[in-house]
């Protein structure tokens, strides 16, 4: 037991063999999948009747509404459900669009094209995005031969890698716009604004952001976010009407009822202190003062970690941990953004050395994507969020600790 919780502490138990052996696993184990899936797809429809792409079958149909000039009726149930059936057939069923207008600048273009261009053009033009905001932030430790021989295999066999392309899902560009604003933030502030406004398609990860950047006084990328913000709803609304901006608000609710506190969406595929609550019975009311506790928590301690002397990785990784626990609503596909807080994390712990049980932690994290929804749905074990959340109070505790050790130094000068 000792030996065990030993190579824990280390990490030593991961090598780099085994990195590369656990990575082509579930990368084989992921190709056949998508390979079994598409070749029992009938056209653009898998055997289930779901198309290929399934949730950007959503944006496709709401972008040709835009097209049109009538965006928006893309938050319309109905209407949006009709034209998804009318596209990809009658037995397909109904993915919302919940999305603000500013996700019609890309929805739209994209729409323009035929469903197939479309969805290549989606998944693999995203993808590509990903790996340059991974390949950016390891930059430093490039020439590393661990990092030579992994990164790129980590960063494509990421499992939820995988569930994205199978959601045909916007998780890689979030992961891209979160992680290269990050990366940018402390010597182009105006730049990093400019990719958070851009986020915004996402609100949800909008909670935690702006606390963080009050907390460490970045007011000039505060000021151009507000401002790209506002431009963004202005040419939007220029673009695909006022109109479609007061739908998108009257949706809001109908959406939260029936997407969120209904279960529609399945509890199990929620990653969320208020899925944790419905999942095991609770009453929603409960759900939102559980989640309220916790997104309050998490806001406090990013606060605190943000207006310290931390190290930037240490508050990369503690704001992507905390923006998943503030939202409600945060699905197994929005876990990509993990993908970056275990890039700064890995590039600070080949560069300065790795905490204890940090290496094991990130491997930890970059395992649980694939297992959320099982674990979930058959046993109501919430792992996602479990996961999340010891990741957030590790690396809290771990800034504790840095913080305390540079006072100590200061009190002996």
């Amino acid at each position: 037991m000792r030996f065990f919780w030993h190579q824990v502490r280390s990490g030593e138990w991961l090598t780099v063999e085994r990195i590369r052996g656990y990575s082509l696993i579930v990368l084989a184990i992921s190709v056949a999948a998508a390979v079994v899936w598409l070749g029992l797809a009938e056209g653009w429809s898998d055997r289930n009747g779901k198309p290929v792409g399934t949730d950007f079958s959503s944006f496709y149909a709401a972008g040709g509404f835009a097209l049109e000039g009538h965006a928006a009726d893309a938050y319309d149930m109905a209407l949006h459900h009709a034209r998804e059936q009318q596209i990809f057939g009658p037995a397909t069923p109904y993915y919302a669009w919940l999305y603000p207008p500013i996700f019609f600048l890309i929805a739209a273009p994209l729409a323009a094209l035929p469903y197939p261009a479309a969805l290549a053009l989606w998944q693999f033009g995203t993808f590509a995005l990903y790996l340059a905001m991974l390949g950016t932030i390891l930059r430093p430790v490039r020439d590393r031969p661990i990092v030579r021989r992994t990164w790129l295999l980590l960063a494509v066999a990421f499992p939820a890698v995988l569930i994205n392309f199978g959601h045909g899902q916007n998780g890689f560009l979030s992961a891209a716009l979160f992680g290269a604003a990050l990366v940018v933030l402390p010597r182009r502030p105006v730049l990093a604004g400019l990719l958070f406004a851009a986020l915004a398609y996402k609100p949800q990860f909008g909670i935690a952001i702006p606390f963080a950047l009050l907390a460490a006084g970045r007011w000039r990328t505060i000021a151009t976010a507000c401002v790209t913000l506002v431009a963004l709803i202005g040419v939007t609304a220029l673009l695909f009407g006022t109109e479609a901006w007061s739908a998108f608000l009257a949706s809001v609710g109908v959406s939260r009822k029936l997407l969120l506190e209904s279960g529609a969406v399945g509890f199990e595929k929620l990653q969320s202190a208020f899925a944790v609550v419905r999942l095991w019975g609770g009453e929603t009311s409960l759900a939102y003062a559980v989640q309220a506790l916790v997104s309050g928590a998490t806001i406090v301690s990013l606060v605190w970690v943000w207006r310290s002397r931390c190290d930037a990785a240490t508050k990369a990784a503690l704001l992507v941990s905390g923006s998943l626990l503030c939202s409600p609503h945060i699905l197994d596909y929005d876990l990509i953004v993990l993908a970056v807080a275990i890039a700064f994390l890995a590039a600070r712990g080949l560069r300065e050395g790795f905490r204890p049980y940090e290496i094991s932690l990130l491997a930890a994290l970059w395992i649980v994507p694939v297992l959320t929804r099982t674990a979930a749905g058959t046993l109501a074990l919430p792992l996602g969020f479990f996961a999340i959340l010891t990741f957030h109070f590790t690396i809290l505790l771990q800034a504790w600790r840095e913080l305390h050790t540079q006072r100590n130094k200061l009190a002996k000068m």
